[in-house]
C-alpha cells in the first residue's frame, strides 16, 4: 500500500502539503476498508491523522480533479506510440427516494424508458492500441440547471411524474374505495 501512496508525490505541484496529506488518508483508508463507503468509515479506517473531521475537511475543499486526472496519465500511463481517442458518455444510475441531490427521471437505453435517478457524463481518453479506457471527468448532470433556461416554455414529458405528486381530487381518497370487490374483466355488461 506505500507504494501506491508514493504516487501521489507526483500531485505536489497541484496540491498543498496539507491537501496532499489528507488525499493520502482517503486513500489508505479506501483500499483498507470493507463494507459501505461513507465518511464515518473512512474515518475509522484511515490511519492516525485521519479524523472524521479531516475526511470532511478534504471532502469539502475544491480539488483540480481534471489536472490531478492528466498528470496522473501524463506521468504513469502515457505512451508516445499509441493513438488516444477523447469519448464521451451518459451514464444514468438508478435511485430512489427524495433527497438525493440532482435526482429526477432520466431517460435510461438499458430499460429503454425514463427512470428515476442521477445522471452523470464522463470524458475519457481511450487508448487505441490497449483497448483501454482512461476517465478524465467525471460530472453529474443536474436537471434543474437545464429547466431555468427560460427558452423552455413547454412542458417536459418526463416532468409527467410530478403530476402523481398532487393531492387526490377533493372529495375522493387516496387507494382503492374500501369494499370494493374485484371485478371480471371478461363479463361484459
Amino acid at each position: 500500500m506505500y507504494d501506491i501512496l508514493s504516487l501521489l508525490s507526483v500531485l505536489h505541484p497541484h496540491l498543498s502539503m496539507t491537501q496532499l496529506r489528507q488525499f493520502s488518508c482517503v486513500v489508505s483508508g479506501m483500499l483498507a476498508m470493507t463494507g459501505r463507503v461513507s465518511m464515518r468509515n473512512l474515518s475509522r479506517w484511515t490511519p492516525k491523522g485521519g479524523s472524521y473531521r479531516t475526511i470532511q475537511r478534504f471532502f469539502h475543499t475544491v480539488l483540480p480533479w481534471c489536472a490531478i486526472s492528466w498528470l496522473f496519465f501524463r506521468t504513469f500511463l502515457f505512451d508516445p506510440e499509441s493513438v488516444y481517442i477523447l469519448a464521451g458518455d451518459e451514464t444514468i444510475v438508478t435511485k430512489s427516494g427524495e433527497n438525493t441531490y440532482g435526482l429526477s427521471r432520466f431517460f435510461s437505453s438499458a430499460y429503454g424508458k425514463t427512470v428515476p435517478g442521477l445522471s452523470f457524463l464522463s470524458l475519457s481518453l481511450v487508448s487505441v492500441k490497449e483497448r483501454r479506457s482512461y476517465p478524465m471527468v467525471m460530472e453529474q448532470l443536474v436537471r434543474e440547471a437545464a429547466a431555468a433556461d427560460p427558452s423552455e416554455d413547454e412542458a417536459h414529458p418526463a416532468d409527467a411524474h410530478e403530476d402523481s405528486k398532487r393531492p387526490p381530487a377533493p372529495g375522493r381518497k387516496r387507494g382503492r374505495p374500501k369494499g370494493s370487490r374485484n371485478r371480471n374483466k371478461r363479463e361484459v355488461e
